[in-house]
């Protein structure tokens, strides 16, 4: 019990919280009225803002439009610009494209055909709910994706129960039978008693404490592997999940002459295999926590599916035939989704030219992953949901005549309306984004950004590899109790000033941040898939801190491994490049 003195404080403890961080915070500009001092009085509000959610965090990134003009740091003008910048809109882009997959239910068809293909042993059945999942959430959002595989889960998870629980009476009623049949051909005389003691069996729970205990841990392990590999799938292509937006937002607020060295093939070549390699040390960890590693068992190496794995396999079936034959919607949706990643890859891999400069002048100049983007979301509102349908007109019909087919429009309605994108589009987050860029421009150009280096400078004496990590875990740590794209808005700027004072690669210390924002794995409201798999009831808090602390640890490990072997040459971290000695001045 919190004592007397502070309950009515806890009681109003927002209201407190709203009103009393500016008061507190107000001598901090009046007493050093530079630009520096103003920006940073702004920051921290926001930052207290954004961790205590006392307002939606949309409505705390809303905030740089108003007091950064008031107090003299920016312009409103250069403020707004940044709501709706280059990054914002590839992060647009990318959504729409997202939710036309949603809309016409392709994401769930590719996750059952993929279901089918890998199989319904335990371990494997994971593995499956991880792969699909996180390629999924690579390219649609990870609540959405989660939000779509749960309810898949929970099915087979069912049917896997009913199933056992039928075979368990099944066996114990062949058993009891036999054993009678047995009794009476030796003796007639005891068979009476031996159907008293066969009754009072069948009272019992046919299933052990142990085989109950067992299926308890499985549920668990099958439950938490979807929130974790969302989360883990979001951090492999450049607009997967909030954060590495920021990033490439930040990079390029920060250092504009960085010669567009984040963009979506080199951020793909970085992050995909780090996060292959995550996920398959969480399948790791996950089989060991809830379903131990006995191959012959856990496998099936050498034996005939059982009567449970059938029934889970006919309840994926049952779901991919609900679905029906592919659509022309649905085929014409994949198209635009694989022109779309074909034409982020193909801009600039940087080993050969790609068509921005091949097809036009000074195209590397002008062209960004944002362009493709919006070109295949323009499509998507334009191109048919159905196949066009070619009538010859038929003059000697009146009107009265004309049946319902030969009027039809020659198109139909299009693969995506506006009104489905106003619904499902999550415009907290582009707000969010847009405030974070808004503060990571008054940072810099108000001298903050340098101000935050100069006091840094005693830290160039520690192994580059040894901040990287600890930056790891200092993000990994915070982002559960706070937003991962508010995490990742209030520390990359800091870190890229540490950068910059010790003299190494800005990426060096950003890629860690921007990656580990991502790995909140330890607490049901840290991040939407672990709150949605939470409300499901399999898992306890306990269960998910426990598994989320070696989650983290695996996390900051693979980070470290990759910074420091393949991330290395790709973007050539032992060197620090000209165009990170000065930040944007205008």
């Amino acid at each position: 019990m919190a004592p007397t003195c502070l309950r009515p404080l806890l009681r109003y403890r927002s209201f407190a919280v709203l009103f009393l961080t500016p008061l507190l915070l107000l001598p901090l500009p009046l007493a050093v009225p530079t630009r520096e001092a103003k920006c940073g009085y702004v920051i921290i509000i926001m930052a207290v803002y954004w961790c205590t959610e006392v307002i939606p965090l949309a409505v705390t990134s809303l905030m740089p439009v108003v007091f950064l003009p008031l107090l003299g740091v920016r312009s409103a003008k250069s403020v707004c610009l940044q709501y709706l910048n280059n990054t914002n809109m590839l992060f647009f882009g990318g959504l729409i494209v997202a939710i036309s997959v949603e809309h016409w239910n392709l994401h769930k068809r590719i996750a059952l055909k993929v279901l089918l293909f890998l199989g319904v042993q335990p371990p494997v059945l994971m593995l499956g709910f991880m792969i699909v999942t996180a390629f999924l959430s690579m390219w649609i959002s990870n609540t959405a994706t989660t939000a779509m595989m749960v309810p898949i889960v929970q099915a087979v998870l069912d049917q896997l129960d009913n199933t056992e629980y039928d075979v368990t009476v099944m066996e114990q009623a062949a058993g009891q039978t036999n054993t009678v049949i047995e009794l009476e051909e030796k003796s007639t005389s005891v068979s009476t008693a031996v159907h008293v003691v066969n009754n009072e069996q069948v009272l019992d729970d046919p299933r052990s404490s142990e085989e109950k205990k067992r299926r308890k841990h499985i549920c668990k392990g099958m439950t938490l592997c979807v929130s974790y590999a969302a989360s883990i799938g979001g951090t492999a292509t450049l607009t997967g999940t909030g954060p590495n937006v920021v990033l490439k937002g930040q990079m390029n607020q920060l250092y504009p002459n960085n010669n567009d060295i984040v963009n979506f093939a080199s951020w793909f070549g970085f992050a995909f295999p780090n996060m292959v390699l995550m996920l398959v040390l969480a399948w790791l960890w996950l089989q060991c926590s809830f379903m131990g590693l006995n191959l012959k068992k856990s496998w099936g190496c050498g034996t005939e599916r059982t009567s449970k794995e059938k029934a889970a396999y006919s309840v994926l079936k049952e779901e991919m035939k609900k679905l029906g034959p592919v659509s022309y919607a649905e085929l014409n949706v994949l198209l635009l989704f694989a022109l779309l990643v074909l034409l982020w890859f193909t801009r600039n891999p940087g080993f050969v030219k790609g068509w921005a400069s091949k097809l036009f002048p000074g195209g590397e100049k002008y062209i960004t992953d944002s362009v493709p983007a919006m070109f295949v979301s323009l499509l998507l509102f334009i191109l048919p949901a159905h196949k066009p349908k070619f009538t010859a007109w038929n003059p000697s019909k009146s009107d009265s005549e004309q049946t319902e087919e030969d009027i039809k429009p020659f198109l139909s309605a299009p693969l995506l309306e506006w009104n489905v994108v106003q619904r499902k589009m999550p415009w907290s987050i582009v707000l969010l984004l847009g405030g974070g860029f808004a503060l990571a421009d008054a940072s810099a150009n108000s001298g903050l950004s340098a101000w935050l280096g100069r006091q840094m400078t005693p830290l160039g004496s520690i192994p580059p590899w040894a901040i990287a990590t600890v930056i790891s875990l200092i993000t990994a740590v915070f982002t559960e109790c706070t937003s991962n794209v508010a995490t990742a808005t209030l520390f990359l700027p800091v870190f890229s000033s540490l950068a910059t004072s010790v003299k190494i690669h800005p990426l060096y210390v950003m890629l860690p941040a921007t990656l580990s924002a991502s790995f909140a794995f330890m607490l049901p409201v840290a991040t939407p898939p672990n709150a949605i798999v939470f409300s499901y009831g399999h898992i306890r808090v306990l269960d998910m801190v426990k598994s989320g602390i070696v989650m983290n640890i695996i996390g900051v490990l693979t980070i470290t491994l990759a910074i420091n072997t393949w991330g290395r040459p790709m973007f050539e971290l032992d060197t620090f490049p000209a165009w990170a000695n000065s930040t944007t001045k205008q």
